[in-house]
Protein backbone atom coordinates (compact mmCIF):
# COMPACT_ATOMS: atom_id res chain seq x y z
CA UNK A 1 0.00 0.00 0.00
CA UNK A 2 1.28 3.10 -1.24
CA UNK A 3 3.06 5.84 0.79
CA UNK A 4 1.04 9.21 0.64
CA UNK A 5 1.67 12.50 2.15
CA UNK A 6 -0.80 15.40 3.04
CA UNK A 7 0.42 19.05 3.26
CA UNK A 8 -0.36 22.78 2.57
CA UNK A 9 -1.57 21.82 -0.68
CA UNK A 10 -4.04 18.83 0.42
CA UNK A 11 -5.44 21.35 3.31
CA UNK A 12 -5.98 24.13 0.97
CA UNK A 13 -8.07 22.16 -1.55
CA UNK A 14 -9.85 20.03 0.69
CA UNK A 15 -10.94 23.21 2.81
CA UNK A 16 -12.26 24.93 -0.61
CA UNK A 17 -13.85 21.71 -1.45
CA UNK A 18 -15.33 21.87 2.34
CA UNK A 19 -17.09 25.59 1.57
CA UNK A 20 -19.27 24.12 -1.27
CA UNK A 21 -20.34 21.55 1.19
CA UNK A 22 -21.35 23.57 3.27
CA UNK A 23 -22.64 26.58 1.36
CA UNK A 24 -26.24 26.61 0.53
CA UNK A 25 -25.82 29.75 2.53
CA UNK A 26 -23.13 32.08 1.42
CA UNK A 27 -22.42 33.86 4.55
CA UNK A 28 -21.33 30.74 6.64
CA UNK A 29 -17.51 30.91 7.24
CA UNK A 30 -14.94 28.56 8.04
CA UNK A 31 -14.86 30.01 11.93
CA UNK A 32 -18.54 28.25 11.37
CA UNK A 33 -17.31 24.75 10.06
CA UNK A 34 -14.77 24.65 12.44
CA UNK A 35 -17.16 25.03 15.15
CA UNK A 36 -18.98 21.76 14.28
CA UNK A 37 -15.79 19.71 14.27
CA UNK A 38 -15.56 18.36 18.15
CA UNK A 39 -13.20 16.30 19.94
CA UNK A 40 -13.06 13.95 22.93
CA UNK A 41 -10.17 12.34 24.25
CA UNK A 42 -10.72 8.88 26.10
CA UNK A 43 -8.89 8.25 29.13
CA UNK A 44 -6.20 6.12 27.76
CA UNK A 45 -5.14 9.22 25.54
CA UNK A 46 -6.77 7.90 22.29
CA UNK A 47 -8.27 10.92 20.63
CA UNK A 48 -11.34 11.18 18.14
CA UNK A 49 -12.32 14.16 16.02
CA UNK A 50 -15.55 14.21 14.45
CA UNK A 51 -17.11 15.98 11.75
CA UNK A 52 -21.40 15.52 10.80
CA UNK A 53 -21.49 15.53 7.02
CA UNK A 54 -25.39 14.30 6.25
CA UNK A 55 -25.13 14.84 2.76
CA UNK A 56 -24.73 11.16 2.00
CA UNK A 57 -25.75 8.12 4.42
CA UNK A 58 -21.51 7.42 4.61
CA UNK A 59 -18.84 8.61 6.63
CA UNK A 60 -15.11 8.13 6.31
CA UNK A 61 -12.86 6.80 9.01
CA UNK A 62 -8.97 7.67 9.07
CA UNK A 63 -6.33 6.30 12.20
CA UNK A 64 -3.34 8.60 12.03
CA UNK A 65 -0.54 6.30 13.63
CA UNK A 66 2.10 9.53 15.01
CA UNK A 67 4.73 7.02 13.50
CA UNK A 68 6.72 6.38 10.27
CA UNK A 69 9.97 5.58 9.21
CA UNK A 70 11.71 8.80 10.85
CA UNK A 71 10.90 6.65 14.05
CA UNK A 72 12.92 3.99 12.99
CA UNK A 73 16.61 3.35 14.12
CA UNK A 74 18.87 1.03 12.58
CA UNK A 75 19.08 -2.09 12.12
CA UNK A 76 15.31 -2.09 11.94
CA UNK A 77 14.50 0.72 8.92
CA UNK A 78 11.21 0.06 7.32
CA UNK A 79 9.24 -1.69 10.39
CA UNK A 80 6.92 0.69 9.96
CA UNK A 81 5.91 -0.31 6.66
CA UNK A 82 6.28 -3.72 7.85
CA UNK A 83 3.85 -3.17 10.52
CA UNK A 84 1.45 -1.64 8.23
CA UNK A 85 1.39 -4.94 5.95
CA UNK A 86 1.01 -6.99 9.22
CA UNK A 87 -2.00 -4.75 10.37
CA UNK A 88 -4.61 -6.43 8.06
CA UNK A 89 -3.53 -10.16 9.14
CA UNK A 90 -6.67 -10.42 11.53
CA UNK A 91 -6.47 -10.70 15.38
CA UNK A 92 -6.69 -13.63 17.44
CA UNK A 93 -10.57 -14.08 16.18
CA UNK A 94 -10.55 -13.08 13.11
CA UNK A 95 -8.17 -14.83 10.11
CA UNK A 96 -7.44 -17.73 12.27
CA UNK A 97 -9.53 -21.34 12.29
CA UNK A 98 -7.86 -21.94 15.78
CA UNK A 99 -5.96 -19.46 17.57
CA UNK A 100 -5.07 -21.59 20.29
CA UNK A 101 -3.56 -24.11 18.54
CA UNK A 102 -2.15 -21.82 15.50
CA UNK A 103 -0.63 -19.25 18.87
CA UNK A 104 1.82 -23.11 19.64
CA UNK A 105 2.71 -23.00 15.97
CA UNK A 106 3.74 -19.47 15.79
CA UNK A 107 5.88 -19.75 19.03
CA UNK A 108 7.25 -22.29 17.68
CA UNK A 109 8.24 -21.17 13.89
CA UNK A 110 9.42 -17.96 15.80
CA UNK A 111 11.92 -20.02 17.77
CA UNK A 112 13.28 -22.28 14.75
CA UNK A 113 13.78 -19.04 13.03
CA UNK A 114 15.90 -17.89 15.43
CA UNK A 115 17.86 -21.03 15.56
CA UNK A 116 18.28 -20.78 12.07
CA UNK A 117 19.71 -17.31 12.16
CA UNK A 118 21.80 -18.24 14.22
CA UNK A 119 23.82 -20.70 12.56
CA UNK A 120 23.43 -18.24 9.42
CA UNK A 121 25.40 -15.46 11.55
CA UNK A 122 28.62 -17.83 12.21
CA UNK A 123 31.81 -17.69 10.99
CA UNK A 124 31.48 -21.32 9.84
CA UNK A 125 27.73 -22.16 9.85
CA UNK A 126 27.48 -26.28 9.95
CA UNK A 127 25.63 -26.33 6.45
CA UNK A 128 24.11 -29.82 7.51
CA UNK A 129 22.42 -28.36 10.54
CA UNK A 130 21.26 -25.15 8.76
CA UNK A 131 19.73 -27.23 5.92
CA UNK A 132 17.98 -28.75 8.90
CA UNK A 133 16.59 -25.81 10.52
CA UNK A 134 15.87 -24.61 6.94
CA UNK A 135 13.59 -27.11 6.07
CA UNK A 136 12.35 -27.36 9.86
CA UNK A 137 11.09 -23.88 9.01
CA UNK A 138 9.59 -24.33 5.91
CA UNK A 139 7.53 -26.91 7.69
CA UNK A 140 6.72 -24.94 10.48
CA UNK A 141 5.22 -22.26 7.75
CA UNK A 142 3.07 -24.67 6.31
CA UNK A 143 1.52 -25.68 9.41
CA UNK A 144 0.97 -22.25 10.62
CA UNK A 145 -0.81 -22.07 6.87
CA UNK A 146 -3.36 -24.24 7.59
CA UNK A 147 -4.54 -22.13 10.58
CA UNK A 148 -4.79 -18.68 8.48
CA UNK A 149 -8.60 -17.71 6.58
CA UNK A 150 -6.74 -15.15 3.80
CA UNK A 151 -7.73 -12.26 3.59
CA UNK A 152 -10.72 -11.93 6.32
CA UNK A 153 -10.68 -8.86 7.12
CA UNK A 154 -10.57 -7.72 4.10
CA UNK A 155 -13.73 -9.87 2.69
CA UNK A 156 -15.44 -8.92 5.67
CA UNK A 157 -15.17 -5.31 5.25
CA UNK A 158 -15.99 -5.58 1.20
CA UNK A 159 -19.19 -7.29 2.60
CA UNK A 160 -20.22 -4.48 4.52
CA UNK A 161 -20.16 -2.02 1.88
CA UNK A 162 -16.45 -0.70 2.84
CA UNK A 163 -15.25 1.05 -0.47
CA UNK A 164 -12.05 2.54 0.63
CA UNK A 165 -10.39 0.51 2.77
CA UNK A 166 -6.21 0.92 2.70
CA UNK A 167 -3.45 2.21 4.20
CA UNK A 168 -0.55 3.73 4.05
CA UNK A 169 3.45 4.42 5.47
CA UNK A 170 5.21 7.43 5.01
CA UNK A 171 8.60 9.21 6.97
CA UNK A 172 6.11 10.55 9.40
CA UNK A 173 2.91 8.66 9.84
CA UNK A 174 1.28 5.08 9.12
CA UNK A 175 -2.92 5.66 8.06
CA UNK A 176 -5.33 3.48 7.98
CA UNK A 177 -8.53 4.15 6.34
CA UNK A 178 -12.17 2.63 5.74
CA UNK A 179 -15.30 4.50 4.18
CA UNK A 180 -18.70 2.31 5.35
CA UNK A 181 -22.32 3.03 5.29
CA UNK A 182 -22.92 5.42 8.19
CA UNK A 183 -25.31 2.59 9.74
CA UNK A 184 -21.58 0.73 10.39
CA UNK A 185 -20.39 2.69 12.67
CA UNK A 186 -20.47 0.65 15.58
CA UNK A 187 -19.59 -2.52 12.91
CA UNK A 188 -16.28 -0.31 12.33
CA UNK A 189 -15.83 0.34 16.44
CA UNK A 190 -15.85 -3.59 17.06
CA UNK A 191 -13.84 -4.77 14.60
CA UNK A 192 -11.17 -2.02 14.60
CA UNK A 193 -10.58 -1.77 18.15
CA UNK A 194 -9.66 -5.86 18.37
CA UNK A 195 -7.52 -4.68 15.54
CA UNK A 196 -5.55 -2.48 18.10
CA UNK A 197 -6.05 -4.70 21.18
CA UNK A 198 -5.79 -8.40 19.70
CA UNK A 199 -3.20 -8.19 16.67
CA UNK A 200 -2.12 -11.32 15.63
CA UNK A 201 1.25 -10.78 13.00
CA UNK A 202 0.55 -13.84 10.79
CA UNK A 203 2.58 -14.99 7.85
CA UNK A 204 5.31 -12.71 9.06
CA UNK A 205 7.69 -14.02 6.99
CA UNK A 206 5.83 -14.30 3.73
CA UNK A 207 5.01 -10.95 4.39
CA UNK A 208 8.28 -10.05 4.92
CA UNK A 209 9.47 -11.13 1.70
CA UNK A 210 6.66 -9.30 -0.25
CA UNK A 211 8.19 -6.55 1.16
CA UNK A 212 11.84 -7.62 -0.10
CA UNK A 213 10.23 -8.14 -3.84
CA UNK A 214 8.71 -4.57 -3.14
CA UNK A 215 12.51 -2.71 -2.71
CA UNK A 216 14.03 -4.36 -5.30
CA UNK A 217 11.56 -3.44 -7.88
CA UNK A 218 10.90 0.23 -6.87
CA UNK A 219 14.23 0.62 -5.86
CA UNK A 220 17.08 -1.41 -6.78
CA UNK A 221 16.30 -1.62 -10.40
CA UNK A 222 15.31 1.61 -10.76
CA UNK A 223 17.65 4.14 -11.51
CA UNK A 224 15.34 7.17 -9.79
CA UNK A 225 14.70 4.54 -6.58
CA UNK A 226 18.60 4.35 -6.60
CA UNK A 227 19.29 7.98 -6.82
CA UNK A 228 16.44 8.60 -4.49
CA UNK A 229 18.09 6.60 -1.66
CA UNK A 230 21.81 7.87 -2.21
CA UNK A 231 20.34 11.24 -2.30
CA UNK A 232 18.23 10.84 0.71
CA UNK A 233 21.35 9.67 2.22
CA UNK A 234 24.15 12.26 1.28
CA UNK A 235 21.18 15.19 2.20
CA UNK A 236 20.23 13.81 5.77
CA UNK A 237 24.09 12.74 7.38
CA UNK A 238 22.15 12.65 10.56
CA UNK A 239 17.82 12.58 10.29
CA UNK A 240 16.56 9.26 10.24
CA UNK A 241 14.76 11.27 6.89
CA UNK A 242 18.00 10.12 5.66
CA UNK A 243 16.68 6.47 4.84
CA UNK A 244 13.89 5.30 2.66
CA UNK A 245 10.08 4.19 4.04
CA UNK A 246 10.93 0.86 2.32
CA UNK A 247 14.09 0.24 4.56
CA UNK A 248 17.52 -1.50 3.95
CA UNK A 249 17.69 -4.73 2.39
CA UNK A 250 19.87 -6.71 4.91
CA UNK A 251 17.44 -4.89 7.76
CA UNK A 252 14.29 -6.19 5.98
CA UNK A 253 16.01 -9.83 6.25
CA UNK A 254 16.71 -9.29 9.86
CA UNK A 255 13.11 -8.22 11.51
CA UNK A 256 11.65 -10.74 13.78
CA UNK A 257 7.96 -10.99 14.29
CA UNK A 258 9.08 -9.55 18.27
CA UNK A 259 11.04 -7.03 16.61
CA UNK A 260 7.42 -6.07 15.09
CA UNK A 261 5.66 -6.43 18.25
CA UNK A 262 7.84 -5.02 20.55
CA UNK A 263 7.66 -1.20 17.87
CA UNK A 264 3.50 -1.83 18.02
CA UNK A 265 3.63 -1.79 22.14
CA UNK A 266 5.99 1.18 21.61
CA UNK A 267 4.01 2.90 18.91
CA UNK A 268 0.52 1.74 18.58
CA UNK A 269 -0.50 2.83 22.16
CA UNK A 270 -3.76 4.96 22.53
CA UNK A 271 -2.23 8.20 23.17
CA UNK A 272 -0.40 7.91 19.75
CA UNK A 273 -3.33 7.16 17.94
CA UNK A 274 -5.76 10.54 16.84
CA UNK A 275 -8.76 9.17 14.71
CA UNK A 276 -10.87 11.29 12.30
CA UNK A 277 -14.66 10.68 11.56
CA UNK A 278 -16.32 12.78 8.78
CA UNK A 279 -19.76 11.87 7.40
CA UNK A 280 -23.36 10.98 7.99
CA UNK A 281 -22.46 10.08 11.80
CA UNK A 282 -24.02 11.52 15.56
CA UNK A 283 -21.15 13.04 17.24
CA UNK A 284 -22.50 11.53 20.56
CA UNK A 285 -22.75 8.48 19.02
CA UNK A 286 -19.32 8.02 18.10
CA UNK A 287 -18.01 9.62 21.31
CA UNK A 288 -20.01 7.03 23.35
CA UNK A 289 -18.99 3.72 20.96
CA UNK A 290 -15.69 5.07 21.32
CA UNK A 291 -15.97 5.21 25.23
CA UNK A 292 -17.41 1.23 24.70
CA UNK A 293 -14.92 -0.16 22.65
CA UNK A 294 -11.52 1.66 22.40
CA UNK A 295 -11.25 2.05 25.65
CA UNK A 296 -10.71 -1.00 26.32
CA UNK A 297 -7.20 -0.64 24.99
CA UNK A 298 -4.80 -0.20 27.70
CA UNK A 299 -2.84 3.18 27.89
CA UNK A 300 0.58 3.35 27.94
CA UNK A 301 3.26 6.33 27.88
CA UNK A 302 3.54 8.17 25.15
CA UNK A 303 6.20 7.39 22.88
CA UNK A 304 9.62 9.82 23.11
CA UNK A 305 10.17 12.26 20.18
CA UNK A 306 12.46 11.92 17.71
CA UNK A 307 15.58 13.27 19.45
CA UNK A 308 18.07 14.07 16.41
CA UNK A 309 17.88 17.28 14.41
CA UNK A 310 19.62 17.58 11.24
CA UNK A 311 22.82 19.88 11.66
CA UNK A 312 23.08 23.16 9.50
CA UNK A 313 25.26 21.83 6.52
CA UNK A 314 29.16 23.20 5.58
CA UNK A 315 28.89 23.37 2.45
CA UNK A 316 27.63 21.84 -1.29
CA UNK A 317 26.88 17.69 -1.01
CA UNK A 318 27.28 15.80 -4.39
CA UNK A 319 26.22 12.16 -5.07
CA UNK A 320 26.15 10.07 -8.72
CA UNK A 321 24.76 7.39 -9.45
CA UNK A 322 25.62 5.12 -12.48
CA UNK A 323 23.12 3.56 -14.32
CA UNK A 324 21.65 2.54 -17.71
CA UNK A 325 19.68 5.78 -18.48
CA UNK A 326 19.24 8.82 -19.42
CA UNK A 327 20.45 11.66 -17.58
CA UNK A 328 18.56 12.84 -14.70
CA UNK A 329 19.59 15.97 -12.14
CA UNK A 330 17.65 16.44 -8.38
CA UNK A 331 18.80 19.57 -6.35
CA UNK A 332 17.43 19.56 -2.51
CA UNK A 333 17.61 22.76 -0.54
CA UNK A 334 16.90 22.37 3.35
CA UNK A 335 14.08 23.93 4.58
CA UNK A 336 12.23 24.45 7.71
CA UNK A 337 8.99 21.82 8.89
CA UNK A 338 5.37 22.62 8.06
CA UNK A 339 4.87 24.69 11.65
CA UNK A 340 7.57 27.14 9.97
CA UNK A 341 5.85 30.19 9.35
CA UNK A 342 8.27 30.20 6.27
CA UNK A 343 6.28 26.70 4.96
CA UNK A 344 3.74 28.65 3.02
CA UNK A 345 6.16 30.53 0.86
CA UNK A 346 7.77 28.14 0.07
CA UNK A 347 5.53 26.10 -1.59
CA UNK A 348 4.23 28.90 -3.45
CA UNK A 349 7.36 29.39 -4.74
CA UNK A 350 7.45 25.70 -5.87
CA UNK A 351 4.33 26.46 -7.70
CA UNK A 352 5.45 29.17 -9.38
CA UNK A 353 9.08 28.15 -9.99
CA UNK A 354 8.34 24.20 -11.14
CA UNK A 355 4.20 22.99 -11.16
CA UNK A 356 2.98 23.19 -14.42
CA UNK A 357 3.61 23.97 -18.14
CA UNK A 358 3.87 27.52 -17.82
CA UNK A 359 6.02 27.39 -14.36
CA UNK A 360 9.49 28.72 -14.83
CA UNK A 361 11.28 26.07 -14.83
CA UNK A 362 8.98 24.22 -18.14
CA UNK A 363 8.95 27.77 -19.54
CA UNK A 364 12.95 28.15 -19.82
CA UNK A 365 13.69 24.40 -19.30
CA UNK A 366 11.76 22.91 -22.26
CA UNK A 367 10.30 25.41 -24.07
CA UNK A 368 12.95 28.05 -24.53
CA UNK A 369 16.36 26.23 -24.34
CA UNK A 370 15.40 23.02 -24.82
CA UNK A 371 17.66 21.29 -22.57
CA UNK A 372 15.15 19.00 -20.54
CA UNK A 373 12.06 16.88 -21.20
CA UNK A 374 10.64 17.55 -17.98
CA UNK A 375 11.16 20.28 -14.99
CA UNK A 376 9.49 20.22 -11.46
CA UNK A 377 9.61 21.89 -7.86
CA UNK A 378 8.29 20.60 -4.79
CA UNK A 379 8.33 21.28 -1.31
CA UNK A 380 8.22 19.29 2.30
CA UNK A 381 10.43 16.92 0.58
CA UNK A 382 10.49 13.78 1.50
CA UNK A 383 8.38 14.62 4.23
CA UNK A 384 7.14 17.95 6.36
CA UNK A 385 6.60 17.15 10.40
CA UNK A 386 10.90 18.24 10.60
CA UNK A 387 12.77 20.33 8.83
CA UNK A 388 13.02 18.75 5.21
CA UNK A 389 14.20 19.70 1.54
CA UNK A 390 12.83 22.23 -1.34
CA UNK A 391 13.62 20.21 -4.25
CA UNK A 392 14.24 21.24 -8.17
CA UNK A 393 14.32 17.70 -10.53
CA UNK A 394 14.75 18.05 -14.36
CA UNK A 395 15.52 15.41 -16.99
CA UNK A 396 17.81 15.98 -19.73
CA UNK A 397 16.73 16.22 -22.85
CA UNK A 398 18.30 13.99 -25.60
CA UNK A 399 21.72 15.25 -26.54
CA UNK A 400 22.21 17.80 -23.10
CA UNK A 401 23.95 17.40 -19.84
CA UNK A 402 22.67 17.90 -16.41
CA UNK A 403 25.05 20.90 -16.28
CA UNK A 404 23.63 22.43 -18.70
CA UNK A 405 20.54 22.11 -16.72
CA UNK A 406 21.59 23.20 -13.31
CA UNK A 407 22.69 26.47 -15.22
CA UNK A 408 19.32 26.84 -16.11
CA UNK A 409 17.63 26.11 -13.28
CA UNK A 410 20.41 28.25 -11.18
CA UNK A 411 19.71 31.11 -13.57
CA UNK A 412 15.91 30.72 -12.77
CA UNK A 413 16.63 30.91 -8.90
CA UNK A 414 18.16 33.80 -9.15
CA UNK A 415 16.01 35.54 -11.01
CA UNK A 416 13.47 34.73 -8.28
CA UNK A 417 16.35 36.10 -5.28
CA UNK A 418 16.92 39.31 -7.18
CA UNK A 419 13.96 40.31 -9.06
CA UNK A 420 10.98 38.10 -6.98
CA UNK A 421 8.16 36.82 -8.59
CA UNK A 422 5.44 38.73 -10.27
CA UNK A 423 2.13 40.06 -9.11
CA UNK A 424 0.79 38.29 -11.87
CA UNK A 425 2.52 34.67 -11.07
CA UNK A 426 1.19 35.36 -7.57
CA UNK A 427 -2.53 36.18 -7.49
CA UNK A 428 -2.25 33.10 -10.90
CA UNK A 429 -1.26 30.67 -7.64
CA UNK A 430 -4.00 31.87 -5.19
CA UNK A 431 -6.38 32.07 -7.55
CA UNK A 432 -5.78 28.66 -9.41
CA UNK A 433 -5.06 26.16 -5.98
CA UNK A 434 -8.68 28.00 -4.91
CA UNK A 435 -10.34 27.71 -8.22
CA UNK A 436 -8.83 24.03 -8.55
CA UNK A 437 -9.83 23.18 -5.23
CA UNK A 438 -13.76 24.26 -5.58
CA UNK A 439 -14.05 22.16 -8.63
CA UNK A 440 -12.96 18.94 -6.49
CA UNK A 441 -15.97 16.27 -5.51
CA UNK A 442 -16.30 16.38 -1.72
CA UNK A 443 -14.67 14.14 0.40
CA UNK A 444 -14.98 12.62 3.62
CA UNK A 445 -12.06 11.06 3.42
CA UNK A 446 -9.60 13.40 2.40
CA UNK A 447 -10.82 15.79 5.14
CA UNK A 448 -10.89 13.17 8.11
CA UNK A 449 -7.28 12.90 6.76
CA UNK A 450 -6.12 16.77 6.64
CA UNK A 451 -7.92 17.15 10.06
CA UNK A 452 -5.66 14.39 11.73
CA UNK A 453 -2.47 15.93 10.25
CA UNK A 454 -3.20 19.62 11.63
CA UNK A 455 -3.66 18.15 14.58
CA UNK A 456 -0.92 15.84 14.57
CA UNK A 457 1.71 17.59 12.67
CA UNK A 458 0.85 21.80 12.79
CA UNK A 459 -0.45 20.90 16.15
CA UNK A 460 -4.12 21.71 16.38
CA UNK A 461 -7.05 20.29 13.96
CA UNK A 462 -7.79 24.21 14.05
CA UNK A 463 -4.94 25.00 11.85
CA UNK A 464 -6.70 23.62 9.09
CA UNK A 465 -9.10 26.30 8.62
CA UNK A 466 -5.79 29.09 8.68
CA UNK A 467 -4.66 27.99 5.62
CA UNK A 468 -6.54 29.82 2.89
CA UNK A 469 -6.00 32.98 5.29
CA UNK A 470 -2.51 32.06 5.03
CA UNK A 471 -2.04 32.20 1.09
CA UNK A 472 -3.99 35.40 0.66
CA UNK A 473 -1.37 37.10 3.18
CA UNK A 474 1.96 35.97 0.87
CA UNK A 475 3.53 38.84 -0.88
CA UNK A 476 5.91 39.03 -3.44
CA UNK A 477 8.84 39.54 -1.06
CA UNK A 478 7.99 36.86 1.19
CA UNK A 479 9.11 34.37 -1.63
CA UNK A 480 11.91 36.87 -2.41
CA UNK A 481 13.10 36.82 1.44
CA UNK A 482 12.55 32.52 1.51
CA UNK A 483 14.65 32.02 -1.75
CA UNK A 484 17.35 33.93 -0.56
CA UNK A 485 17.34 32.69 2.70
CA UNK A 486 17.49 28.64 2.06
CA UNK A 487 18.49 28.72 -2.00
CA UNK A 488 22.12 28.42 -1.43
CA UNK A 489 24.98 26.90 -2.55
CA UNK A 490 26.40 25.31 1.16
CA UNK A 491 22.87 24.58 1.59
CA UNK A 492 21.90 22.21 -1.05
CA UNK A 493 22.78 18.15 -2.27
CA UNK A 494 22.96 17.60 -5.77
CA UNK A 495 22.32 14.05 -7.47
CA UNK A 496 22.92 12.89 -10.63
CA UNK A 497 22.03 9.97 -12.53
CA UNK A 498 25.26 9.02 -14.94
CA UNK A 499 24.30 6.96 -17.91
CA UNK A 500 26.55 3.77 -18.26
CA UNK A 501 28.26 3.75 -21.75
Amino acid sequence: MKPRKHGLAGLVCVLAALVLSFSTASAQTFDAVRKQVRIHTLPNGMKFIVLERHDAPVAAFHIYADVGSANESYGITGISHILEHMAFKGTKTVGTKDFTAESKVLADLDAAYAQMREEETKIAPDQARLAALQAKFKDLEAKAKDYVVNNEYFDMMLREGDAGVNAYTSNDATQYINYLPSNRLEFWMAVTSDRFLNPVFREFYKERDVIQEERRLGVETQPTGKLMEDFLAAAFKAHPYHHEVIGHMSDLQSITRQDVEDYFKKFYGPSNLTVGIVGDVKTDEVFKLADVYFSRIPSGPRPEPVRTKEPDQWGERKVAVSAKSQPYLLLGYHVPDARNKDSRALEAMANILGQGRSSRLYTALVKEKKVAAMAQAFSGFPSDKFPNLFGVMAVTAAGKTAAECQAAIEEEIEKIKKDAVTDEELTKFKRTTIKSALGQLRSNTNMAALLTYADVVLGDYGKAFDQIDEIKALTAEDIKRVANRYLTKNNRTIGEIVPEK
